[in-house]
């Protein structure tokens, strides 16, 4: 009986220090297939970041890292998909504050938790919301179209219920003493293409989805959503220059892959995202574009998500913003 007892025991050590092996096995060799990224729209700045970065990986590891984009429902389908996904470290989303944030006081039967389904992986990149209007606006400064907007019926555009586009419009209302009747797209993308269409008349989007069209003059900006102005758009005033005073509300983004994926795959996917974002060409290339590169550890991009959680939720909540 001992004995049965003691090669039972030898037996189980045996499989424990081969499941051991093909763990650490896995992690070296990750990874050996594609990777999916989780975007929330074609022309979003998630979408851009992801691509990028993508791109980058694919060059160091060989392997294709591809955009999968499920735009809609302020990127909470897409969160949805990799807080459900097998936790190996191939199911990755570009995360914001719409999903990671806000979601959790819009929606009420909201099928993750942001702080504890998802394994945060780095930083990727900071950036401000700027108040862009329509040509046909008659104003070239706050302080005119505060004027416009007491007058007329505006709308604003965003990327999505609670998204920082959302939320930035809010503040504006807010501050300016005005209403501007809120018009929710699928992603920032749509809400672009809705004011060069004239669908709607304003939006508070990223300089990477408006660069393009500010540079062109098919869009006016009028303000970026900070007390200075913004490094990467030098000559647009900050809201606190506007007469804008509470508009401001930094647009970030992370890579956030699923909870419980091994440490090891968490530690490498950090370690070869932080290199490219510390890299001098990519810097440059992402401020060009309107971005500031902000790698950061897991540990404080989990604390920035949990400010962020304590800072909107309240303002959310007072707002009375819903989800549609």
């Amino acid at each position: 009986m001992r004995k049965g007892i003691m090669a039972g025991g030898v037996i189980a050590l045996t499989c424990l220090s081969g499941t051991v092996a093909v763990a650490a096995e896995s992690a070296s060799q990750y990874p050996s297939k594609p990777i999916r990224v989780m975007g929330q729209g074609a022309g979003s700045t998630a979408d851009y970041l992801s691509r990028y970065i993508g791109a980058k990986l694919t060059e160091r590891w060989g392997q294709n890292v591809v955009v999968d984009n499920r735009a809609g429902a302020g990127g909470t389908l897409a969160a949805e998909v990799v807080a459900k996904a097998t936790p190996d470290g191939y199911s990755l989303i570009m995360g914001h504050a719409g999903p990671m944030v806000s979601a959790v006081s819009l929606y009420k039967n909201l099928s993750y938790d942001p702080l504890k389904d998802f394994a945060p992986i780095t930083k990727t990149a900071s950036l401000v919301t700027v108040l862009v209007i329509h040509p046909s606006v008659p104003a070239k400064n706050a302080r005119e179209l505060i004027e416009v907007a007491k007058k007329g019926n505006l709308t604003y555009a965003s990327a999505g219920n609670g998204t920082i586009s959302h939320l930035t419009g809010e503040l504006f209302k807010q501050v300016a003493k005005v209403n501007v009747q809120h018009v929710p797209y699928k992603s920032a993308g749509f809400a672009l293409t809705a004011v060069l269409s004239g669908e709607t008349q304003m939006s508070f989007l990223s300089p990477i989805t408006a660069h393009v069209q500010l540079k062109s003059g098919k869009v006016r900006a009028i303000a970026v959503s900070s007390k200075e102005r913004f490094v990467a758009v030098p000559d647009i005033p900050s809201a606190t220059e506007a007469g804008l005073n509470g508009m401001e509300a930094e647009l970030w983004f992370g890579l956030f892959t699923t909870a419980n994926t091994p440490k090891p795959i968490v530690a490498k996917l950090h370690k070869e995202i932080t290199d490219i974002l510390k890299g001098q060409e990519v810097k440059d290339a992402l401020l060009k574009r309107g971005a500031i590169a902000a790698p950061s550890t897991p540990e404080e991009l989990h604390a920035y998500v949990k400010s962020e959680l304590q800072r909107w939720t309240p303002v959310i909540k007072a707002s009375g913003i819903r989800a549609d």
